[in-house]
């Protein structure tokens, strides 16, 4: 399972379905967008698709856009040596941590409906049940088919949400996801794959 650090530190439904209406700039639905994440290991550039993902690409830039991934992290690496889940897989986690969602969580949107598979450097939303994705996030390391619809890593096959692409920075992913990871776990099933010292993400900024 992919899932958030505040879900599992019980945060309240109210604090997720606490909601401030935003301006966001219009995007078509048949336009990639792409969004730079500069980070203390480098840049990583991810290419967003809103024809194929329109739920998940919107909800990501609204947290872009409102600058609430500025000063966030990616915090957690999992490998397969130390993965506690089934099947193994390889992705690096990002997004807010135990902070609250200032946003409600979204609808579901499987790769059977989108057609993006989990493949390397694919970027999709972290979650536990359907529809409780809202704030976090994971890339692919490598091919990871067990994440998509119809697989077992969740026991409710449905996979998770994968809405867009590193088109630029798969070294500063590689080297995040070879991080020390013995920081404090908040469960037994991330226990070695908390990152010791959190790689900051400084900004994230869509580019025109």
């Amino acid at each position: 399972m992919l899932t958030t650090i505040s879900d599992k530190l019980h945060c309240s439904v109210a604090c997720l379905l606490m909601a401030f209406v935003i301006t966001t700039p219009a995007v078509a639905d048949d336009q990639a967008v792409v969004v730079t994440m500069a980070t203390t290991y480098g840049n990583v550039t991810i290419e967003l698709y809103p024809d194929k993902a329109p739920l998940s690409v919107k909800n990501f830039l609204l947290y872009v856009d409102a600058g609430h991934y500025d000063g966030s992290s990616f915090y957690r690496t999992v490998r397969y040596e130390n993965d506690n889940g089934s099947p193994k897989i390889e992705v690096i986690q990002g997004g807010r941590g135990d902070a609250e969602a200032p946003f409600p969580p979204i609808a579901h949107e499987s790769t059977e409906e989108t057609g993006i598979l989990h493949t390397d450097g694919v970027i999709s939303m972290a979650r536990d049940g359907i529809g409780t994705a809202s704030s976090e996030f994971f890339i692919c390391i490598g091919n990871q088919p067990g994440l998509d619809f119809g697989a077992i890593r969740n026991p409710d096959k449905q996979g998770f949400a994968a809405f867009g692409r590193v088109i630029a920075g798969m070294r500063v992913v590689r080297a995040i996801h070879d991080s020390p990871s013995n920081g404090v776990a908040y469960s037994a099933y991330v226990e070695g794959q908390i990152i010791e010292n959190p790689v900051l993400i400084e900004i994230v900024t869509r580019q025109d």
